[in-house]
């Protein structure tokens, strides 16, 4: 556990906290790409129904927003508990033990650079201010009055996997059907080439290697079911 000493700022961590959020999407919206283009090219592989395809995308897409949406609501409600317990554990020892918690407020910004002096002017000020609110700001970096919210997660994460996944469905469906597979990788290729990008660009990560990795991982997961869909749909049939 790392101690308070080491946490953010409120700024950076509402930065950190929106850039996270950013690149939640783009990853919600990767994975509704490959999980329903996988889908759709693994049934078109077995069959050429169009019924077939687009009821698989469809169950496939509805599926996987659900998933996404109960995933991340179950995630979120624990880090804002998890924020609620801090908020609660940094009250009692504000008010069993003030002094201690003065000494390390004082550190945390000793820890900033300040010099003692300064920091205990700094730390003793904002105490005889409002003592709560500078701990909670300099420790945790939560605002108890803009905490995570499991709903809002939720909903952005079904909406960025629905916004993916319709890039392979609608393909498939709409092109001609000598034309939808190679039609279907290549807007799967061109969205996984885009949401790559824009994955490293959030997590701070080389574009190149990281665009890379998630366009082989898609390109992939379609050959892979593409073939097990072709292979089942000639042994049936």
């Amino acid at each position: 556990m790392a101690k308070k000493e080491d946490v953010a700022s409120s700024e950076p961590q509402d930065k950190i906290l929106k850039t996270n959020s950013l690149r939640a999407a783009v990853l919600g919206a990767n994975d509704g790409i490959v999980s329903v283009a996988g889908i759709v090219v693994g049934v078109a592989g077995a069959t050429s129904s169009n019924v077939a395809i687009f009821t698989a995308g469809i169950a496939g897409l509805v599926a996987g927003a659900l998933s996404m949406a109960a995933g991340e609501y179950v995630s979120v409600s624990s880090q804002r508990d998890t924020e609620r317990a801090l908020l609660e554990k940094e009250k009692f020892e504000l008010e069993n033990d003030p002094e201690g918690e003065l000494q390390e407020l004082i550190g945390i910004y000793k820890s900033k650079g300040l010099s003692k002096e300064t920091a205990t002017l700094v730390a003793t000020e904002l105490t005889a201010s409002d003592a709560y609110a500078a701990h909670i700001d300099a420790e945790l970096g939560i605002d108890p009055n803009d905490l995570t919210n499991p709903l809002q997660a939720s909903v952005a994460s079904a909406v960025s996997f629905l916004i993916g996944a319709l890039i392979p469905l609608l393909t498939i469906i709409l092109v001609p059907v000598n034309l939808r597979l190679v039609a279907t990788f290549v807007s799967v290729l061109i969205a996984l080439i885009i949401t790559g990008l824009a994955s490293a660009h959030f997590g701070g990560a080389k574009k190149v290697p990281a665009t890379i990795r998630v366009v082989l991982g898609g390109i992939l997961a379609m050959a892979i079911t593409y073939g097990i869909g072709h292979f089942i749909g000639r042994s049936i049939s």
